[in-house]
C-alpha cells in the first residue's frame, strides 16, 4: 500500500485579502457649466425661492413684520394671522401634509424637489455660480488648484470666498430676520449692538451655509440627508427617473461631429459631459443611483451632444423602467392615488380647522393663598384669576360668563375690550350658595366675543366648598 500524499500545511491558510478601507476618501468634483430647457426650469423653481426667502421678513402687515416669529413674545405672525403656542397641532399637522406631499411628487417624479427646489441645491448653485465668477471654467479651476500659490489664485481665491461669505452672511442674517425684526436687526449687527442671541445666531447658519454649499456640497445630499436613502423606497415602475437609454446607447464609443454611428455601435459618444456636469460626481450610464438628485444637467449635457451630433434627443431623459424595457407606464397607479387623496383630504381638513379657528381664549388658575372664604351671609366664595386671549389681529370686546354651578354669581368685570395680540389677566371671585356647592363643584368660565358669538371658548377649574353644614 502506498504513503498517502503529505499535503503540506500552510496550503490549509487562508488566502491573502487585499485591504478595503472603509472610509473612502473624497474626490473633488469640478462640474461643468451647462445650459439647456430643464436649467431654464430649475433657474425659474430656484429664484421665486430665493427672492421669497430674502424679501418676505421686510413686508410689512399692519404696522409690523408680515411673517414674524416672535418667541418670546410666544407669537407666530404670517401675514394677517397669529399663532400661539395652543395652535402647534396645527404645525405638526401641516408638517404631516408636506411630507405626504413630497411622498406624492416622489411616487410620480422621482426626486425633482431635490434637483429643482431644495435649499441644498439652489444654494449650492449659487456657491457654484461665484466659483465659476471668479475661478473660470472647469478646466480653469482645475489649473488653478493643481498650479502653486501665485498672485492670481490667491487674487481669485479671495474673491470666491467673500462672494460666499457675502451670500452666506445674507442668508444667515436673514434666517434670524425671521424670529428678531429685521429692520432693527441690519442696523444692531454692524453696529454691535445686537444680543448675544441674535450676533450668534447670525455667525452660526453664516457658517452653517458656507460650510453646507461651498464645502460640503454633495455629502450633504449622499451622506446626511435621509431622503436619500429611503426615497428609493417609494419608487415604482412607473416613476420619472433620469435614465439612460442603454438599448440605444450601447455599445458606446467616440467618432467625429456629424459622423454615423458605425455598425453594431450604439448613439453613446462616451464624451463623458454627462459625468462631468453631475453636482453628485456619478455616472448615469450606470443605472440608477442613490445619489442622483434628477437635476437633469446631464439630460441637458447629453441633448446638446446629440444636436451637435445630428443624432435624435433622450439618451439621456425623463423616463420610466417600463418605458425602458418596451412596456406601457401608467400614469394612475394605487400608490399614487393614495397618496394624492390623503393630501387633499388632510388639505380639506387643515383648512377647516384654520378657518373655523376660535381667535380668543381663557384659562382659570385659583388663588393659592387660600382654599375657599365664607361670606357674612353663610355663601361661599372662591377666586381665581383669568388669563383673557385675544389672539386676532383686531380689537375685540368680550364677555366673560361662569357655568356648572346654579345661581353662582361672578365678581369682577365682565365687560371688557382686548387689544390685538392682548393677553389680559383678570382677577375675579366667584360666590355661589353652600348647598349649591357642598363639598365641592367643578365650574365653567367662558369667554365670548360680543361682534360674533361664535368666538367662544371655555376652560374648568374646580370650585372648593366645606362638605360639612
Amino acid at each position: 500500500m502506498s504513503e498517502p500524499e503529505r499535503i503540506p500545511v500552510h496550503a490549509f491558510a487562508p488566502a491573502e485579502v487585499g485591504e478595503i478601507d472603509l472610509y473612502q476618501k473624497r474626490e473633488r468634483i469640478y462640474t461643468r457649466k451647462v445650459e439647456g430647457f430643464f436649467q431654464r426650469l430649475r433657474l425659474y423653481t430656484g429664484w421665486p425661492l430665493l427672492i421669497g426667502y430674502f424679501c418676505v421678513p421686510w413686508l410689512q402687515w399692519d404696522a409690523r413684520q408680515a411673517v414674524w416669529f416672535d418667541l418670546p413674545g410666544r407669537k407666530f405672525h404670517v401675514l394677517g394671522l397669529t399663532f400661539w403656542p395652543q395652535d402647534f397641532p396645527l404645525l405638526a399637522w401641516l408638517l404631516i401634509i408636506a411630507a405626504f406631499a413630497l411622498f406624492t411628487v416622489t411616487v410620480f417624479a422621482g426626486r425633482v424637489w431635490c434637483g429643482y427646489t431644495c435649499p441644498q441645491t439652489v444654494w449650492t448653485s449659487i456657491f457654484m455660480w461665484a466659483e465659476q465668477v471668479t475661478e473660470g471654467t472647469r478646466n480653469q479651476r482645475m489649473r488653478l488648484d493643481q498650479g502653486p500659490w501665485n498672485a492670481n489664485k490667491i487674487l481669485r481665491k479671495s474673491a470666491k470666498h467673500t462672494l460666499w461669505f457675502g451670500v452666506a452672511g445674507a442668508t444667515g442674517i436673514t434666517f434670524v430676520g425671521y424670529f428678531s425684526p429685521i429692520r432693527e436687526l441690519v442696523i444692531a449687527l454692524p453696529t454691535v449692538q445686537a444680543s448675544l442671541w441674535e450676533g450668534s445666531w447670525s455667525l452660526f447658519f453664516t457658517l452653517a451655509t458656507y460650510i453646507n454649499a461651498g464645502w460640503l456640497r454633495e455629502q450633504v445630499c449622499m451622506y446626511m440627508c435621509p431622503y436619500a436613502r429611503f426615497q428609493s423606497v417609494m419608487f415604482d415602475h412607473d416613476t420619472l427617473i433620469v435614465s439612460y437609454d442603454t438599448t440605444r446607447g450601447e455599445p458606446r464609443g467616440s467618432r467625429k461631429h456629424g459622423e454615423q454611428a458605425r455598425e453594431g455601435m450604439g448613439d453613446c459618444v462616451d464624451c463623458q459631459l454627462c459625468v462631468q456636469v453631475c453636482p453628485t460626481g456619478i455616472d448615469i450610464r450606470e443605472g440608477l443611483q442613490y445619489q442622483c438628485i434628477g437635476c437633469a444637467l446631464c439630460v441637458d449635457a447629453c441633448d446638446s451632444v446629440m444636436d451637435r451630433m445630428g443624432y435624435a434627443r433622450g439618451l439621456v431623459r425623463y423616463t420610466t423602467e417600463n418605458a425602458l424595457l418596451g412596456k406601457a407606464s401608467r400614469v394612475l397607479r394605487p400608490r399614487l392615488v393614495g397618496y394624492s387623496m390623503a393630501v387633499l383630504v388632510m388639505l380639506g381638513l387643515f383648512t377647516t380647522v384654520l378657518l373655523s379657528r376660535v381667535t380668543v381664549g381663557i384659562e382659570a388658575i385659583r388663588e393659592r393663598g387660600q382654599l375657599y372664604r365664607e361670606s357674612a351671609d353663610g355663601s361661599i366664595e372662591n377666586v381665581y384669576t383669568l388669563k383673557l386671549r385675544n389672539m386676532s389681529q383686531a380689537p375685540q370686546r368680550v364677555s366673560v360668563d361662569i357655568g356648572g354651578i346654579e345661581g353662582a354669581e361672578l365678581l369682577g368685570d365682565t365687560q371688557l375690550l382686548l387689544g390685538p395680540g392682548d393677553v389680559l389677566a383678570l382677577p375675579v371671585t366667584v360666590r355661589a350658595a353652600r348647598a349649591a356647592v357642598h363639598g365641592g363643584k367643578d365650574i365653567v368660565f367662558a369667554i365670548v366675543a360680543q361682534d360674533d358669538p361664535d368666538e367662544r371658548a371655555s376652560t374648568e377649574s374646580r370650585f372648593l366648598a366645606p362638605a360639612g353644614p
